[in-house]
């Protein structure tokens, strides 16, 4: 043990006298951690928030019964299953509004809920007579009560002054939910003997045949068969662990070149070691333990750092969720131990990813061989070629995913096949452009200035693949969103046509609000709206109604259509189909396409179909009177009005003071545009930050590459200070042959840049959401990164030049003094 002690002290003296290495080393295993481990932060806060919302809702986990035409169903149906045998449990849902904020309330009934549901049997089995006993209790996520500003065993009133029961806190419930007793439910949501589904538990001997006792009134839903929370989110969280592991590529490629430096400079210390008579498998196993050290530090750093960034974007990523799934996450981050063990575990697996070029050397180093160092540019030449043919196979990969490839993961594997290809074949240009250079250059300092940046390129390429993988990130998001924010915003004119928009309590109120309007002479149209739900398949959709006026007919934004598209809606047999359900069921114009309604399977032909960014279920748009006539029992609550500008400040303050609505009721078509392009911008907002991070680990790469290489520059430098070049003008050539390679660098991450958008934008946004943005070019964008970019680079080799500008000159003639 006193030798292993012995040898690791010898081996970190290195770094106690090289400071700059071991900050480097350990500024790209804190920036790969922080990066990496932020964002699965970011991922297991939200995916304990949908396990939270499964255990309660149900989600996908349990089969359950619910109604052909998606509408609640009487409770007679679960007496009835239960006497022949089915253990079901009754669920009723709907909503309420307290203190102006919607929240769901759930009804269940914790007798007979089934043991496997998880937190859900438990929620009323505490104090199971105080739960079900009038007044009742519901029972809330501890968030509920920070948002009401209420206390433990306060009874809130509803919007329309109905006494809630008490409430209780249940710490595994998901927030924006109150879970009641049945009976309970069915009084506040004014639905007696309603229910809206029925859960099954395991069955336990004979039961009968459903249809014998439901007929056709009932469906059953199996465990896997309805999409979830987890699964219509999961393509906004493999975004983001995609930007985590570029991150943390880009930050190995720090900690590679850091390593692969120091050993090289540490050859004449091991040639020592060895000569002392230490083996190759010790010396390696303590090289070992050193490298597991460092990472280990490291990690703890950068998990305190990771816990910050994702603190940090947790907002924005909460908002994004909500506006964009209903998904409701906690504002605060709470954090399982699981996190920072695989936080360590990945910052020394890292660490020995990046280190293990430089292990299998010291582990075949021989005592002789061990006398001639190792320097990067013996081998260039050959590496070049490898990297190039590793390169063509991983572009043939990426094509190959691209054709044969039709998931959101062959989406994702294309674009990081071509970013490795890309960064691999990085070198081999930069050799190409440097050579053509050098063959051009007729001046003796000139030939010397390319022929020296061929040579020094070996101990930069990391670095410039690290940069030419930011760049070409950033250019292809920031292109992917702004292309997506024009063409939002012109989706929201269509979409968000009407001037104001209103949503009644019920069809009653909603009769008399229509009565009222009709004698307004600022209201210049009515146009009624509604909406069903149903299931296509295995996945729920939606079918929207849409009033016969010119206001949808000018607005809507179709994509494809009929000549007479909305002429044919007027009969009811035909429809418009969202863009996202087109691509699912593979229909076309013309196609016609049969949807479950209460009096049997309604047969529509597709006769346009439009774009529906945003929402995750496939959607149908059919004429108001043809889907009043197939689901009548759908409430008639919503309007949309078109009214005067100059009169919807002085409309909206009478609708609210004469039927009592709130601002989550009524809104104007300003308002709506306002909240949408906020949720647009905070959902976008953190892949801009995680942009921003990636840059920086860049440049922090380039800036640590010059600074480790700044030493070893002196034997190339040295004679042309002895021939009569000053030390600045040394430095002003050493900053131009780096300025020169980040700019080529740069250039070429421009149009893969442009490439890394097409590929969101027609391979992963069509595989994750189902539709596909038209692809556009900002020349501004593009420029602005381009600045960026030599910004970063400057500042990156400003401090090695500033070195060696003011360097005493009794350390260049040194160089002279140690020639053998």
């Amino acid at each position: 043990m006193s030798r292993i002690v012995w040898i690791l002290a010898v081996l970190l003296s290195h770094w106690r006298r090289h400071p700059m290495q071991l900050a480097t080393l350990l500024i790209g295993l804190i920036s790969a951690t922080a990066l990496w481990s932020g964002v699965q932060a970011l991922n297991q806060q939200a995916r304990t928030s949908y396990d939270r919302a499964a255990a309660i809702f149900g989600g996908a986990k349990p089969a359950m019964l619910v109604s052909r035409n998606g509408a609640p169903f009487s409770q007679q149906l679960f007496v009835d299953l239960r006497r022949a045998g089915w253990p079901v449990s009754p669920v009723l849902e709907g909503r309420v509004q307290i203190g102006g904020r919607s929240y769901r309330l759930l009804g269940i009934e914790p007798v007979t809920m089934p043991a496997e549901m998880g937190n859900a049997p438990t929620v009323g089995r505490a104090g199971l007579q105080s739960f079900v006993t009038p007044p009742g209790e519901a029972l809330v996520a501890p968030e509920v009560l920070s948002e009401l500003d209420l206390r433990e065993g306060a009874t809130p009133l509803s919007s329309d002054g109905t006494l809630l029961p008490p409430l209780r806190v249940q710490a595994q419930l998901v927030p924006g939910v109150l879970v009641v007793d049945i009976g309970i439910a069915q009084r506040l949501l004014k639905m007696p003997d309603q229910v809206s589904r029925l859960l099954i538990g395991k069955a336990k001997g004979k039961r009968a045949p459903l249809e014998t006792v439901a007929g056709e009134k009932l469906r059953l839903v199996e465990p896997d068969a309805e999409s979830d929370l987890a699964r219509l989110t999961d393509s906004f969280h493999l975004n983001l662990t995609a930007f985590g592991l570029l991150s943390f590529v880009v930050g190995l490629f720090i900690v590679n070149s850091a390593i692969g430096l120091a050993f090289e400079q540490r050859l004449p210390m091991l040639r020592t070691l060895r000569a002392c008579g230490v083996s190759a498998r010790m010396l390696n196993a303590v090289l070992l333990v050193e490298l597991v050290s460092l990472a280990l530090i490291a990690g703890v750093v950068g998990l305190v750092c990771g816990y910050l960034i994702a603190a940090a974007l947790l907002p924005d990523v909460a908002a994004s969720l909500r506006g964009l799934y209903g998904a409701q996450i906690p504002g605060q981050l709470t954090l399982k131990g699981e996190w920072w063990i695989a936080g360590l575990t990945i910052s020394v697996a890292g660490a020995l990813a990046a280190a293990t070029a430089s292990l299998l050397k010291a582990i075949r180093l021989s005592v002789l061989a061990a006398a001639q160092p190792y320097a990067w540019r013996q081998a260039q030449h050959r590496w070049l070629i490898l990297q190039s043919a590793v390169a063509l196979a991983v572009f043939a990969a990426a094509a190959c995913f691209l054709w044969f490839g039709d998931s959101l993961v062959s989406g994702f594997a294309v674009l990081a096949a071509l970013l490795l290809g890309a960064a691999l074949g990085l070198p081999a240009i930069l050799e190409l452009v440097l050579h053509l250079g050098q063959r051009g250059a007729h001046r003796p300092l000139a030939v010397w200035f390319w022929a020296d940046s061929r040579q020094q390129l070996s101990g930069l390429s990391l670095a410039l693949m690290a940069l030419l993988l930011a760049l070409a990130v950033n250019v292809g998001v920031g292109t992917m969103v702004e292309s997506f924010s024009r063409t939002f915003i012109s989706w929201l004119d269509g979409r968000l046509a009407a001037d104001v928009y209103l949503n009644a309590a019920n069809t009653a109120q909603a009769t008399e609000i229509k009565a009222w309007l009709r004698e307004r002479p600022e209201v210049e149209a009515i146009l009624p709206g509604g909406r069903a739900d149903a299931q296509l398949g295995d996945a729920p959709i939606e079918i929207l109604c849409l009033a016969d006026h010119a206001t949808y007919r000018e607005h809507w934004p179709l994509l494809e259509t009929t000549a007479n598209a909305w002429a044919r809606l007027r009969p009811g047999d035909a429809g418009l189909i969202s863009e996202q359900l087109a691509r699912r069921l593979k229909l076309a114009i013309g196609d016609r396409i049969e949807v479950p309604a209460p009096g049997g399977n309604w047969s529509l032909e597709v006769a346009g179909i439009y774009a529906d960014y945003g929402n995750p279920k496939g959607q149908i748009a059919v004429n108001f009177a043809a889907l009043i006539r197939r689901f009548p029992a759908i409430p008639q609550t919503r309007l949309g009005l078109r009214v005067a500008p100059a009169a919807v400040p002085a409309l909206i303050a009478s609708l609210q003071e004469k039927f009592g609505l709130d601002s989550r009721n009524l809104l104007d078509q300003a308002t709506l545009k306002a909240e949408s392009t906020q949720i647009f911008n905070r959902t976008f907002a953190v892949t801009t930050a995680l942009n921003a991070f990636t840059l920086g680990v860049a440049g922090i790469a380039l800036l640590t590459s010059l600074l480790t290489l700044s030493n070893s520059r002196l034997p190339q430098l040295a004679p042309l200070w002895a021939v009569g070049l000053t030390r600045r003008r040394l430095a002003a050539i050493e900053l131009l042959k780096t300025m020169s390679v980040a700019l080529i660098t740069t250039l070429l991450a421009l149009p893969l840049g442009l490439l890394v958008a097409w590929c969101l934008i027609a391979v992963v946004n069509v595989k994750a959401f189902g539709w596909r943005l038209p692809f556009h070019v900002f020349p501004l964008q593009l420029a602005e990164l381009l600045g960026v970019a030599m910004a970063a680079s400057l500042c990156a080799a400003l401090l090695p030049v500033l070195k060696l500008a003011r360097m005493q000159p009794a350390n260049l003639i040194k160089i002279f003094a140690d020639e053998r």
